[in-house]
């Protein structure tokens, strides 16, 4: 067994195996929206057309790197070239990606409402970039014959067979050109999409989903209806994003086709990672930790404890008036920077806030 989750705000336990020296455990942690609005990308120039984004992640690096997998919401491009830009189209330097891998991410997905941002080439693009620097990735494809190839995403680690699925519910109105593909909310091609991760055997199907109404603190009835189409056709877990503000995590139970139940873990919304969103509520978002169980000889894994970890977007600026955006989990603030009191009166604000509310 892993040692206890390190900063939770709270912790659950769903587990109903008998834990023992035949039980092993796969910690996961999913990051929300990693978004490149035009301050990020201005903050991280460190020259013409030199870009570093590693500073950002140097207070979540040790949580990150503590899980067996981390998983993110790439919610940008990457063109691969210049020019750049942050909303409504947003197109970010190879540079990020590279930070996210230093950083420890293990897996990011990419079907949301920005896919499209820089067109068909620039799904290639992002698709290309990050499997070369080692990440596994799903949601969006180079093809269909790619899609056919490598959906669902397969994920083998320390024994744990998981399949990983991921859907937008729209790509803001841009088309997707072809040959690539974007997985959009279409249920009867989810439907299909979970009996083939079904018939594959894995230990756990999780399945992320791009959602929901933005600015809204709690779940709406479709995203609700949504969440227990997926549990009863297969979902073990649900992880959510888009909102840009953190909604409920609940355990949602369904009742299957032969009169049995069935419970499963939903994250309604991470809210943000990182971002230069201002909206009330946008300045952070959770971490969701979770660990699951699989004892030896069972066909299925279980989840075992689960909690979050609040995550504050601070923008320091040092004396030359240069901005460098940070995720800092609210529980472990930097002692290496100075932070004025109206930052560090906000991020409490926002903790607090968080914890009232979840």
């Amino acid at each position: 067994m892993r040692t206890p989750l390190p900063i939770a705000t709270f912790l659950f336990c769903l587990c109903a195996l008998p834990l023992g020296a035949q039980t092993d455990t796969l910690r996961l942690i999913f990051a929300g929206d990693i978004m490149g609005h035009a301050p990020q990308i201005k903050s991280a120039e460190t020259g013409p057309g030199q870009y570093d984004y590693r500073p950002c992640f140097r207070y979540v690096k040790p949580i990150l790197e503590q899980a067996d997998l981390a998983i993110g919401n790439l919610e940008l491009t990457l063109p691969g070239k210049g020019p750049y830009s942050g909303y409504p189209m947003f197109r970010s330097p190879d540079a990020l990606a590279v930070a996210l891998h230093d950083a420890g991410f293990d897996i990011l997905v990419t079907a949301n409402n920005h896919s499209n941002d820089s067109r068909g080439p620039g799904v290639v693009s992002t698709i290309e970039t990050v499997r070369e620097l080692g990440f596994q990735q799903t949601g969006t494809f180079k093809s269909r014959r790619d899609r056919e190839l490598f959906y669902p995403l397969m994920v083998y680690r320390n024994g744990f067979k998981l399949a990983l699925l991921n859907y937008t519910y729209d790509t803001n109105g841009v088309p997707t050109e072809a040959p690539t593909v974007v997985n959009l909310i279409d249920t009867m091609q989810i439907a299909a999409d979970l009996a083939e991760a079904r018939s594959r055997k894995p230990h756990f199907i999780i399945v992320v989903m791009h959602w929901g109404l933005e600015y809204q603190l709690h779940e709406n009835a479709e995203q609700r209806k949504l969440a227990n189409f997926l549990i009863r056709n297969g979902a073990d877990m649900i992880i959510g994003a888009h909102p840009h503000v953190v909604q409920p995590i609940r355990e949602e139970t369904v009742t299957l086709p032969d009169g049995s139940k069935k419970s499963a873990v939903v994250v309604y919304s991470l809210g943000n990672f990182i971002s230069n969103q201002q909206k009330p509520g946008t300045d952070g978002g959770i971490l969701f930790q979770v660990d699951l169980l699989h004892r030896k000889g069972v066909p299925y894994a279980e989840v075992g404890a689960y909690g979050y970890i609040p995550v504050w977007r601070y923008i320091h600026r040092d004396a030359k008036g240069k901005s460098t955006f940070f995720a800092v989990p609210t529980d472990r603030p930097p002692t290496d920077l100075t932070m004025p009191a109206t930052a560090t009166n906000a991020m409490r604000t926002y903790a607090e806030g968080l914890r009232k509310r979840l």
